[in-house]
């Protein structure tokens, strides 16, 4: 039986462990806290065939410069001299083209396809219930700039075999008549689907927990003892964990574990921001982007709806900018006039970092100096959508299995 140390308690992490436990692996999950202070909780609960478009993409770099000093601006990079920004920059940089778009259309897909497909067969787990609803997704736009491009992204997604509409304002708000939206069309991404995060995260935890994964609170990863090109043991302040395999799936802190193997990944932290209502009297049939606004809305759980957004490139030691919500709820206001939010207090504000690669693609795969080490990250804003298709490849890499879509596109190190 191998012995399988997984370092990281988000959905990565924790559907690593899921397929790694179910290929017949003991599995030690170690968090460096109490695995709940992660992205996985906080985030809109898309699961996207529909984002085929990675975050480096033509524009987003001027876009970037012109809302650089706009407190409320959705997309936002702190300057410093920091050598792994200025790195990931330059990276960035090279890969907003259309070249990348193009390039990424169809791995993106794939992935994201087949996480979907394994969360319908979670959804089939008895008493494994996460809220999970096919309903599509709405990419709401209110000018005919944006417009257009919404034409070209369903031309795009139709030729990827995705199921994908375009609705005028009246179609539009028949699918929505209960509440007024000030735009003049959308996208009807009916490939799409949603899920509860809170929900789907406490009932993997359970669920991984009675099948005998072991899960280690609060220990940070200090560095690994290794052997004739192999990890032998990943080594935290309290403990020393012998392993055969290693998934190192920390998020936006996978740069600086990956480095204590000698792997280096062009990744930085992207702060994002929401809040949750509970029996609003606000309601939506679907979840909804704000194109223009670059908001996510998303109704879940019953009686929940959730609003979120933004993208702060910065430390994860940087002190959260709470007024950022502010641009959240103004999108918000500005498409849904009815929706009149006010800003809550800090408390009730969930904030999270989601780790950026440097061309919008995850990091899947084995690392070339430790032949038992997987990384999984630098999934962006998609970590949660493409969590049990990451977890499906990695206990794949690891049985040495082959891998249900062509993995290249994810290569670790690809920027060195």
């Amino acid at each position: 039986m191998k012995n399988v140390v997984v370092i990281g308690g988000g959905i990565i992490g924790l559907s690593s462990a899921f397929y790694l436990q179910q290929s017949g692996c003991k599995v030690t999950v170690i968090d460096k806290d109490n695995f709940k202070d992660n992205c996985s909780y906080g985030n809109a609960g898309y699961v996207c065939p529909s984002h085929f478009i990675p975050l480096a993409a033509p524009g987003i770099i001027w876009q970037g410069f012109k809302w650089m000093f706009n407190s409320k601006s959705p997309f936002y990079v702190k300057p410093s001299f920091n050598k792994a920004l200025i790195d990931w920059g330059l990276n960035f940089a090279k890969s907003a083209t259309n070249k990348n778009v193009i390039k990424s259309a169809i791995p993106l897909r794939d992935i994201s396809l087949l996480s979907q497909h394994e969360f319908e067969e979670w959804n089939k787990i008895p008493d494994f219930n996460f809220g999970y609803e096919h309903k599509g997704m709405l990419e709401v736009f209110q000018t005919e700039k944006v417009g257009e491009h919404a034409h070209h992204t369903v031309e795009k997604a139709k030729e990827l075999g995705l199921d994908v509409s375009l609705l005028n304002y009246e179609e539009l708000q028949a699918l929505e008549s209960q509440t007024k939206i000030n735009a003049i069309g959308a996208v009807k991404f009916n490939c799409d689907s949603h899920v509860y995060p809170d929900k789907l995260m406490d009932g993997l935890k359970k669920l991984l927990l009675a099948k005998g994964v072991e899960f280690k609170y609060g220990e940070t990863v200090q560095s690994f003892e290794k052997s004739n090109g192999v990890v032998t043991k990943v080594i935290t302040k309290e403990n020393a964990y012998p392993a055969d395999d290693v998934v190192i799936a920390t998020g936006s802190w996978s740069k600086e574990i990956a480095e204590l193997v000698g792997a280096k990944i062009s990744l930085m932290p992207g702060r994002g921001y929401s809040l949750t209502l509970e029996d609003s009297d606000y309601k939506l049939n679907h979840p909804m982007i704000l194109a223009e606004g670059r908001v996510a809305i998303t109704p879940m759980d019953g009686n929940k709806i959730r609003f979120g957004g933004t993208m702060e490139v910065v430390p994860t030691t940087a002190k959260p900018q709470y007024e950022r919500i502010n641009g959240v709820l103004n999108a918000v206001k500005d498409f849904l006039p009815e929706f009149q939010i006010e800003k809550p207090a800090e408390k009730d504000i969930w904030y999270g970092y989601r780790p950026c690669s440097a061309d919008g693609l995850p990091y899947i795969g084995k690392i070339k100096k430790y032949n038992n080490v997987v990384i999984a990250t630098g999934h962006s804003m998609m970590g949660l959508s493409l969590g049990p298709g990451s977890g499906k490849l990695v206990s794949q890499l690891i049985n040495r299995e082959p891998t249900s879509i062509d993995t290249k596109a994810f290569e670790v190190e690809r920027f060195n």
